[in-house]
């Protein structure tokens, strides 16, 4: 097993683990595309900040990876690359896409009628200016890629001197809370539905998590 930062011949074999990393977890697919779901959570991360993508390799193979922001502040927030995502590939005219979104729609507007929160982009937090996505193929889960990604990461954020960084999963992913609470993590915040998304046909919550470096 390999750790090493990523490299521009990566972005084939990236986009495939992309596909695959998430299998059987709650946020395997968001909205049944996954292009454009990798316009949002992947390409950006790639284009932008590159030194802060690391990828996991066996025999020759991406296995994980992860792709990391130091300073959020400076990079797109996660609203404005899914509008992007929405205009470049008309998922408004697409059948799966545009059933997620009315389902979004439908659960903001209920959370409204409630006076309840719903999920968004963190707030700026000088405490938590970094941020990341993780995510381990199937066959790597258990045997250190992701613990190793994240030491690296960690490693990064020392060396740039940001104080600290954030995540965002779902309260329904029990393994990857369990993950992210060994290697530090803490919940931070309020746990509020977030819009569209199902698992098993039933709403899910988003949990952010923070750690000091």
């Amino acid at each position: 097993m390999q750790i090493r930062e990523f490299a521009e011949g990566d972005r084939t074999a990236l986009r495939e683990l992309f596909v695959r990393a998430g299998a059987g977890s709650p946020t395997e697919s968001l909205w049944g595309h996954p292009e454009s779901e990798a316009a949002v959570y992947l390409e950006p991360y790639m284009d932008l900040e590159p030194e802060s993508v690391f990828v996991a390799e066996s025999d020759g193979a991406l296995v994980g990876y992860l792709a990391g922001c130091v300073d959020s502040s400076a990079f797109p927030g996660e609203s404005a690359r899914m509008e992007q995502a929405i205009r470049a590939y008309y998922l408004m005219f697409r059948r799966k896409p545009a059933a997620f979104f009315a389902r979004g729609i439908a659960d903001i507007t209920s959370a409204a009628i409630r006076r309840a929160p719903t999920a968004g982009d963190f707030r700026d937090d000088d405490h938590w200016p970094s941020h990341l996505h993780i995510n381990v193929a199937p066959e790597a889960r258990g045997i250190g890629a992701a613990d190793r990604l994240m030491v690296r990461w960690f490693e990064r954020l020392a060396a740039t001197g940001s104080p600290g960084c954030y995540l965002q999963t779902l309260v329904e992913n029990r393994r990857a809370i369990r993950f992210f609470e060994r290697m530090g993590f803490t919940a931070c915040g309020p746990e509020p539905v977030v819009p569209g998304v199902r698992y098993r046909g039933a709403r899910v919550h988003q949990r952010t998590m923070v750690r000091a470096v």
